[in-house]
């Protein structure tokens, strides 16, 4: 099997440029400041209380370099979440590429589902986005559509990895994807509200298992 195939759905990860322009260097690390800003302001105020003038200030621009990149505060968030998304995926097929054999593979990959519920930002602004999508039509619209680019590619990964080892999924390898990335938040989130009912082992032990439920059985010979 192929490990370092792309998945069917790509994402888009850009690529560094051997050679462009001095103003095309400028418009990229201006962009570059403005994300990493955005993504302080996001963790620091949470979505909606983001202000794109804080983003702007502490990139050290304005809100008219802003605009000259971005449409809006959801047009920011959704490139962040381009990035981390993509950044995942790179990091998932790297890993899949350094093991041999399907068991090998299949047990990094385990853990490496079980250790997902650690990254505490990204779960917290995706449910908090989440929330304000599904108040507001064209945001929601927006990202229905980039969700289901993003899950065809766990999917393809899910699915890549059932198959190398004999196993079967009792559903879509999209709804596989969906629900492992769904508990995990889930788990973090009750962590965050109250650690002492919910701890770090306990959320790896419950990744642990549900990741081999999802996973399924292997074929009977």
């Amino acid at each position: 099997m192929a490990t370092n195939r792309a998945p069917h759905s790509e994402i888009r990860v850009a690529k560094p440029l051997a050679h462009i322009s001095r103003q095309q260097q400028r418009t990229l690390a201006t962009r570059r400041r403005l994300l990493a800003a955005a993504e302080k302001i996001f963790a620091r105020d949470g979505f909606e209380a983001a202000r794109l003038e804080d983003i702007a200030s502490l990139a050290g621009y304005t809100r008219g370099a802003f605009y000259a990149n971005f449409r809006s505060k959801e047009d920011i968030f959704f490139a962040l979440l381009e990035d981390w998304v993509g950044a995942r995926i790179a990091e998932v097929n790297a890993l899949l590429a350094k093991h041999e054999t399907p068991a090998h593979r299949m047990r990094a990959l385990r853990e490496h589902y079980a250790q997902l519920a650690q990254d505490r930002r990204l779960a917290l602004l995706s449910l908090e986005f989440k929330l304000f999508a599904i108040r507001h039509p064209e945001a929601h619209a927006r990202l229905r559509a980039r969700q289901r680019r993003f899950r065809a590619c766990g999917g393809d990964i899910v699915s890549r990895i059932a198959k190398s080892t004999g196993r079967s999924l009792a559903i879509s390898s999209v709804a596989a994807a969906t629900g492992l990335g769904a508990l995990s938040n889930a788990l973090l989130l009750e962590h965050l509200v109250d650690n002492a009912t919910i701890t770090d082992s306990d959320i790896r032990h419950l990744l642990g298992v549900f990741f081999d439920a999802v996973l399924g059985a292997k074929h009977s010979a």
